[in-house]
């Protein structure tokens, strides 16, 4: 008999829209059980998930969960689905009638559903306990152990406080945030053996503080991998955004022997949208950090290693061998390179703004500061998605939000369904023809002054909040000498390099460059950073997924 479970908290979670059938499955999971985990039932998806997150919030550890498939508002798939997100350790088994089979064949492609039964279970002895004992075994043997919380103390109106909460929040890594003017932050400040002039305080699970913390420190210290386990792979990844990890994906999965490397954070800019509602397969939409959690889970499930806050300043040939140099000195090197470094935002260049980015000033979402903006009036810079789908989020809590664009309308650059929702949110107004000509504020932004670009009227605003989405940079100036880009600084790749169909100079390949090639045999590029890309998630996936197809060309053919 299966029982002992470790910790006592550990629970068994099942939920079905029908009392007697809610109450025979709790009575038989406990009868099993019931000594060595807490059984929990709920009536409703929407219960059910709300006691997950409670659990979540208390520390527990969740084993499996059952859910019935036909339940009114959500169904048991779209259920398990959410609790994906929730627990991704927890086992999941959907209750279907025998009619509803098929669904739950296609929910093991969906939601990598566990099991499923068919009702009725009787005898649970033959029919439910074997399946619940071999999910028990399973969990206990991978690595479900909760992550400590690390705590953070820091100034509310401080840009390095605000940039580890993100770098945390973006790598799911859990944290708790204390303002070091508060008794708690004074007293985490005290036992660190600081007075609070150096800040942020990072102390970690294992109690370890960290003043004044970089990026790969925090890393090391937090469990993120930095730092590779061979020195030559089959396949480098450079880049951790849907080019990136679609790359990594697909690479480990075709037994390519595939690391990705990143500087920050997977997900790149994608990974920070509050919701992204037109990748296909999510008809409710999804947010970018799920979509970003899924795939970095389901890369290291297929062997791609992971590291994280490693800084590329370098590609080197030498051979048939690709190296690639870290800013430590260090180096590994591969078979073949695929290039994802993405772009980030441009920097808006006014009076006032340099001296309160990270005070009131960021560029890109900052979802960590999202719940900090509630009651107050919140300024968008720029007209693309990424900019409508911050102003849905942010207009949930705010007195209310602006988008300021350039042009003379949203339609040039953001999608249809964003430009209606946009239209019918209350708080949220849009104003064309409109620049922020300077910023201002003692230590965090008060105040903006707009101006009109036809008439170069200005005006004088209150503002709490701005979020700034302009422009493309491609993250490719480390390149500069190697591999041929265009006048951006976007890397050109395949037919782009040879509009005469000559190839690029220094080819001595009997072949032209792959479609997605660059002018070094072996090095691909997909994603944002390849030029003339179509800048969205499921093309920069479908790119990264390519690279690998032209991969395995190449080396097949070296």
């Amino acid at each position: 008999m299966t029982q002992a479970a470790s910790p006592a908290r550990t629970v068994i979670l099942t939920v079905d829209d029908d009392p007697g059938v809610s109450r025979a499955v709790a009575r038989d999971l406990r009868r099993r059980y019931g000594e060595g985990y807490r059984i929990v039932r709920a009536e409703s998806g929407e219960a059910a998930l709300e006691a997950l997150r409670e659990l979540k919030l208390r520390g527990d550890q969740v084993a499996v969960v059952l859910a019935d498939y036909r339940m009114p508002q959500m169904n048991g798939i779209e259920f398990l689905e959410q609790a994906l997100d929730v627990y991704p350790g927890a086992r999941r088994v959907l209750l279907t009638a025998y009619a509803d089979t098929n669904a739950a064949i296609d929910a093991i492609n969906v939601i990598d559903l566990d099991h499923y039964l068919l009702k009725p279970w009787d005898p649970p002895e033959e029919k439910l306990y074997p399946v619940v004992d071999d999910l028990l075994d399973a969990w206990r043997a991978s690595d479900y152990r909760p992550v400590g919380a690390c705590k953070v103390v820091g100034h509310r109106w401080s840009a390095r406080s605000s940039g580890v909460r993100e770098f945390l929040a973006r790598n799911q890594v859990p944290y708790r945030w204390y303002s070091s003017d508060t008794p708690e932050g004074q007293r985490l400040l005290s036992a660190a053996g600081q007075d609070g002039e150096r800040l942020p305080l990072v102390v970690t699970p294992d109690g370890t503080p960290l003043v004044e913390p970089r990026d790969p420190e925090i890393a090391a210290h937090v469990g993120l991998a930095t730092t590779p386990t061979s020195e030559f792979y089959d396949l480098v990844v450079i880049g951790g955004g849907p080019a990136g990890l679609g790359a990594a994906v697909y690479g480990a999965s075709e037994g390519l022997r595939t690391v990705l490397v990143e500087r920050s954070a997977t997900g790149g800019q994608a990974g920070q949208s509050s919701r992204i509602e037109n990748y296909l397969g999510f008809p409710d939409g999804v947010s970018g950090g799920q979509l970003t959690d899924r795939a970095r889970r389901q890369a290291a499930k297929f062997g791609a290693e992971i590291l994280t806050a490693r800084e590329v300043t370098g590609l080197e040939v030498t051979g048939a061998s690709r190296t690639i140099r870290f800013s430590d000195g260090s180096a590994i090197s591969a078979h073949a390179v695929i290039l994802a470094t993405g772009v980030s935002y441009r920097q808006l260049e006014a009076p006032g703004l340099a001296e309160l980015t990270g005070c009131g000033v960021f560029y890109g979402s900052a979802l960590t500061e999202a719940a900090a903006c509630q009651g107050h009036d919140v300024y968008i810079v720029g007209g693309a998605n990424s900019a409508g789908q911050a102003a849905m989020y942010l207009a949930r809590g705010a007195k209310s939000v602006t988008i300021l664009v350039r042009g003379s309308s949203l339609s040039a650059s953001m999608s249809h369904y964003l430009i209606e929702q946009i239209a019918d949110a209350p708080n949220i107004s849009v104003r064309t023809g409109t620049v922020v000509d300077s910023a201002h504020g003692d230590g965090h932004l008060e105040q903006l002054t707009l101006r009109d670009v036809a008439s170069g009227h200005t005006e004088l605003v209150d503002a709490q909040w701005m979020f700034v989405f302009i422009g493309a940079a491609p993250l490719t100036d480390w390149l500069d000498g190697t591999v041929l880009r265009d006048g951006r600084g976007f890397i050109l790749a395949g037919p782009d390099m040879t509009p005469d169909g000559q190839p690029p100079r220094g080819w001595e390949l009997d072949r032209p460059p792959y479609h997605l090639e660059t002018n070094v045999p072996g090095v691909f590029v997909a994603g944002d950073a390849r030029a003339e890309s179509a800048k969205r998630v499921a093309s920069a996936v479908g790119e990264g997924a390519m690279a690998v197809m032209l991969v395995h060309r190449y080396l097949e053919q070296s």
